[in-house]
């Protein structure tokens, strides 16, 4: 069928049947208030912004007021209308229709204009049945009011089973082999089973039944790599105008690409592109594709440029081993703040209970795989500080998984700016992790052990 006119831009919604006194009582009110043009009434839209990415595409309209939004969604074709009041149209929404790339997985095309005198309506063409969260951010950091459009697909995308179609070459005893093969049999109790979180290292499994001896053999590990920040959230910017969220993700691919290439190891990047993933998320997708070490990736900030170096940090759950680590974990738990976060759509009691069980094995693991990094790190730049730093990190709380945080220098700093911009330092960046990362294996051999 072909895409509905644009009268559906004009068209009112739903009317609501008015009486002759009502509309005789609102015009005296009217003759009493004084004439104030709509127009100096209106909100300014100061910027747009869309993020497309296969989990689900965000639509940002950046505001200097607050303002109401409806939608609802239209099928046949599948569309969603987005009605904002308080608002007239301007240039900067209609630049909106052009900021759609070919390749969102969920925007076929959009539409604006103003559908009442102080309403605009945005349609929205979708290539599939979206589940939409439509919300409001108040200012935070260098933004001011947003309304927030997040397109989701009515079936979430399911990071295992994505991370799985990458994976041509599974042998028949890889953990996620044996997951794929309970899927394909249709034993969902057995893919269950396997896709139970690992026993932490250092924790005592139940006692079993003996079994006969026989030579362990080595799997195949999976590191979830984690670009810090992303689409909304910039994370911190360089004086010359380098955005971390850049950087990082440059970092993360290479370390990637060295980590596949590494016989027994394979990475999985919590984001691949520049989209904005909630802190929570990030845990679970590590978890989800069952994660032997958690590395999160970012490139540090402070107030004075002179601060420099590489630094590792690993969770504290009794405090900060520094000022500047708690600074910094205050910084970086904000990041939900400010690339925004949905409050009414999450559990909160469900998002805590994840965040608040991580393990004393977990830690310890941790901090012997933050010493590694550190030990490599040191060959590529300087440290910023010698030792392991602790801190509440959100991001670092999946309860059975190692988990570190490597800032890799100081994009603040104007000459480790320059570095962090250079493909070659990436690359260092990226060959350190990934040395620290074996080492750390090879030093834990019983980690990567089928018995």
């Amino acid at each position: 069928m072909a895409n509905p006119s644009d009268n559906e831009l004009t068209s009112p919604r739903r009317p609501d049947p008015v009486s002759r006194r009502q509309l005789l009582a609102a015009a005296g009110a009217l003759i009493c208030l004084p004439v104030i043009p709509r127009l100096a009434m209106a909100s300014t839209v100061l910027a747009v912004r869309t993020w497309p990415a296969a989990d689900y595409t965000r639509v940002t309209l950046e505001l200097d007021s607050e303002l109401k939004a409806e939608h609802f969604t239209l099928e046949n074709p599948h569309r969603m209308v987005v009605d904002i009041s308080g608002l007239r149209m301007s240039d900067a929404l209609q630049s909106l229709v052009s900021n759609v790339k070919a390749d969102d997985p969920y925007i076929q095309s959009l539409r604006v204009g103003q559908n009442r005198p102080d309403v605009v309506r945005i349609v929205i063409d979708l290539k599939q049945a979206v589940a939409p969260q439509v919300f409001t951010l108040k200012p935070v950091g260098d933004y001011q009011y947003r309304l927030v459009l997040d397109l989701y697909p009515i079936v979430a995308q399911d990071p295992l089973m994505a991370f799985l179609k990458q994976q041509p070459d599974l042998r028949g005893d890889d953990p996620l082999a044996q997951i794929l093969e309970e899927i394909g049999q249709g034993n969902t109790a057995g893919a269950a089973a396997a896709l139970a979180p690992p026993v932490a290292a250092g924790t005592k499994e139940p006692s079993k039944p003996a079994a006969p001896q026989r030579k362990p053999r080595q799997r195949t590990v999976t590191i979830a790599i984690d670009a810090g920040h992303g689409g909304e959230d910039p994370g911190a910017v360089g004086k010359g105008g380098t955005y971390e969220k850049t950087v990082v993700l440059a970092i993360a691919k290479r370390l990637k690409a060295k980590i596949d290439a590494t016989p027994g190891m394979r990475g999985f990047l919590t984001r691949d592109g520049d989209y904005f993933v909630p802190l929570r998320v990030r845990v679970e997708k590590a978890r989800r594709v069952k994660a032997d070490l958690f590395v999160s990736i970012h490139a540090d900030a402070f107030v004075r440029p002179t601060a420099g170096g590489s630094s590792v940090y690993i969770l504290s759950t009794s405090g900060a081993s520094s000022a500047s680590a708690r600074w910094l974990a205050k910084k970086e738990n904000s990041a939900d703040l400010i690339g925004g976060v949905n409050l009414g759509g999450q559990n909160q009691q469900v998002a805590k209970l994840l965040l608040d069980l991580s393990t004393t094995a977990q830690i310890n693991d941790s901090k012997k795989l933050a010493t590694k990094l550190l030990e490599d790190l040191r060959g590529v730049y300087r440290l910023h500080k010698p030792q392991v730093e602790k801190a509440g990190f959100a991001v670092l709380k999946a309860p059975d998984i190692p988990s570190v945080l490597v800032e890799t220098a100081f994009i603040s700093n104007p000459k480790e700016e320059r570095l962090l911009r250079s493909a070659q330092y990436q690359d260092k960046f990226a060959s350190a992790v990934h040395s620290g990362v074996t080492r750390f294996f090879k030093s834990n051999p019983h980690l990567a052990q089928i018995s």
